[in-house]
């Protein structure tokens, strides 16, 4: 697959999710957080050329974007993004008939030397939360191939459990919610579908590790519940639940920015073609 069309296929990506209300996290309808929507604009405008890289290995790919995202916005708008589209873009061009199996042998190339690239992003992007850990502290120089040290995180990390389980989860759960079509008319269902469907299935890592597990999953629990009250409803109705689930969760501080990252990644992976054409890219790819 050409650079041209992965670079577009995730700056589609990116505004398709930005675009979507997402209860929480800053979209097309409401700020947040001391961030708008501007700020992820200019943030995957800055990173875009890094993801896209012909032949880059994945730790400078990363480690690259994040710091020209830092450079263009000046705070940490996109790390997990980053660190779930690289590898999807890595496989995108080697094997874009089956970017499943494309990425798994992008995850079994991975070896030290992207270990430290990625650590080194991490610690520069310093994401909200984020602590010391007992083993592979992305502070200190890792010993372990990369991929061993995702595994480590995995139980305490959405974006870390995809590089141990070979993405699974966007494409089981991202994938599964766009295969099931839009549940509404408006263009930015598809991407508010797939950020429900992450949200309400998983605890959220980035409020976890801010807040603890106990809050995570009881933010998990109320947007479970916006999620089943607005399936097949008016979509006037649906956006007004949304939008007031929104205000409450920032008026607490929570911001599941993991289920937002993991919806980039399952939008991306669809745009790329794991799934062929499809509405989705119609409404949301050229939009």
């Amino acid at each position: 697959m050409t650079e041209r069309r992965i670079a577009e296929a995730f700056l589609a990506a990116c505004r398709a999710e930005i675009e979507a209300p997402k209860p929480g996290n800053v979209h097309r309808f409401a700020p947040g957080h001391g961030m708008t929507v501007a700020t992820f604009e200019a943030a995957a405008a800055a990173a875009v050329s890094h993801v896209a890289t012909p032949g880059a290995r994945l730790g400078p790919r990363v480690l690259g974007a994040v710091r020209a995202s830092l450079d263009a916005v000046g705070v940490n708008a996109n790390l997990g993004i980053l660190l779930l589209c690289a590898p999807l873009a890595m496989a995108a061009e080697t094997s874009p008939g089956d970017l499943e199996a494309g990425v798994a042998a992008v995850l079994a190339s991975l070896d030290a030397a992207d270990a430290a690239d990625v650590f080194a992003a991490i610690a520069l992007a310093s994401p909200g939360g984020l602590g010391a850990a007992p083993e592979a502290d992305v502070r200190a120089p890792p010993a372990i191939h990369l991929v061993e040290a995702m595994r480590l995180a995995a139980h305490r990390d959405l974006v870390a459990r995809q590089y141990a389980d070979g993405f699974a989860d966007i494409f089981g759960t991202g994938l599964g919610a766009l295969a099931t079509g839009p549940s509404g008319p408006e263009p930015w269902r598809p991407a508010t579908d797939v950020f429900l469907a992450f949200a309400s299935r998983f605890p959220d890592s980035h409020v976890a590790r801010k807040f603890g597990p106990a809050i995570a999953e009881a933010a998990r629990v109320r947007i479970a519940a916006l999620r089943a009250r607005i399936a097949g409803g008016p979509e006037r109705e649906a956006l007004a639940d949304l939008l007031a689930l929104d205000a409450a969760l920032k008026s607490e501080g929570l911001n599941p920015g993991t289920s937002a990252d993991l919806t980039v990644a399952a939008l991306f992976a669809h745009y790329l073609g794991a799934h062929g054409p499809s509405p989705l890219r119609n409404r949301c790819a050229d939009g």
